[in-house]
């Protein structure tokens, strides 16, 4: 976790964000002010943040709005002050609406980014000035601290290249709070293979199948919000275990980048978010699954199940049966 330090201090009216990080100021600060790299990670995880605007001069806009699971879309806006490259920048930071102007009764504040080098890397100091303590008040009691804290927690992957943050480590498990379980793997192929290898109903019946010895009886795919999906597995051979599967409905699509659904065992209540979110680079594709789960009973229950492991078996196979065929 790379925030070291978040303060509100009431009597001057400021947060402040500090986090340390193991790459060079020059790296901390084209992770700042590029919106391909800013989308990455300014949004807590399950709010990804999409740029419509960056026009990074003195006096210039920068749009953007974040989504939830859902759909819903949460706004803002920065206007950049002024600049001062790679050592930071500072922005009027505002709540915006689908057009780019500031919501009414929504706090504005003075946002600074500071950067400096240190023996280790780099240092972001981020210290948000609010115009009354009504404002500041506000904005944490919306989640600012852990929101923030969250979403900065994703800029080590952002600022390693892709293969050597990820490459060879297998599928990893995060977990992130008592509901919520960030899983991430690498996947040495394209996005948009590794999209459709998710979404077309006989490339999933090629990879998804978990360990050795469980066939694919069934395979539903819902390619379109309020669309149903249905997966069913069955043993084959001298394999031990029942039939089951699990189904959903699609909350949100984002071809190719990412898709949300509800995920349910058929035959029970108790059902789960799943957020995937797919990333290239380098002809690599990281994905990443956040996982919504209703209370930590139902958490810790699911992955004493081997579901990690499972899904690792999977990936491999995604990348052995369905991606290097086509590089041949």
């Amino acid at each position: 976790m790379p925030v070291t330090d978040i303060s509100t201090d009431a009597e001057n009216l400021t947060m402040t964000v500090a986090a340390d990080f193991a790459a060079p100021i020059e790296r901390l600060w084209h992770a700042f002010t590029d919106p391909a790299q800013l989308e990455r990670f300014w949004g807590p995880p399950g709010w990804p943040a999409t740029f419509t605007e960056f026009d990074f001069t003195v006096g210039g806009k920068a749009l953007y709005y974040m989504t939830s699971p859902q759909g819903e879309k949460s706004g803002g806006s920065w206007e950049f002050l002024n600049i001062l490259e790679p050592h930071g920048f500072d922005v009027i930071d505002a709540f915006a609406d689908a057009d780019g102007n500031p919501i009414e009764g929504m706090p504005a504040m003075r946002m600074t980014f500071g950067f400096e080098s240190t023996d280790t890397g780099s240092r972001m100091i981020n210290t948000s000035h609010f115009d009354s303590a009504e404002a500041l008040e506000q904005v944490v009691a919306m989640g600012a601290v852990e929101g923030t804290r969250m979403a900065m927690a994703q800029l080590d992957a952002v600022l390693q290249d892709l293969r050597e943050y990820a490459q060879g480590k297998g599928t990893r498990v995060e977990l992130l709070d008592d509901t919520h379980v960030r899983i991430t793997r690498l996947v040495n192929g394209p996005r948009e293979l590794v999209w459709r290898a998710h979404h077309d109903a006989e490339l999933v019946k090629k990879w998804m199948l978990g360990p050795d010895g469980w066939e694919m009886t069934e395979s539903v795919v819902g390619t379109e919000v309020g669309q149903s999906y249905r997966n069913s597995w069955a043993p084959v051979g001298d394999t031990e275990g029942e039939p089951f599967g699990f189904e959903g409905e699609v909350l949100l699509i984002d071809a190719p980048r990412r898709a949300v659904t509800t995920e349910r065992m058929q035959g029970m209540p108790t059902q789960t978010l799943n957020d995937l979110n797919l990333y290239e680079e380098d002809g690599a594709t990281l994905v990443t699954v956040l996982i919504e789960y209703p209370d930590k009973e139902t958490r810790d229950m699911i992955l004493a199940t081997g579901m990690a492991d499972g899904m690792e078996e999977s990936f491999a196979r995604l990348e052995r049966e369905v991606l290097e065929p086509t590089r041949s």
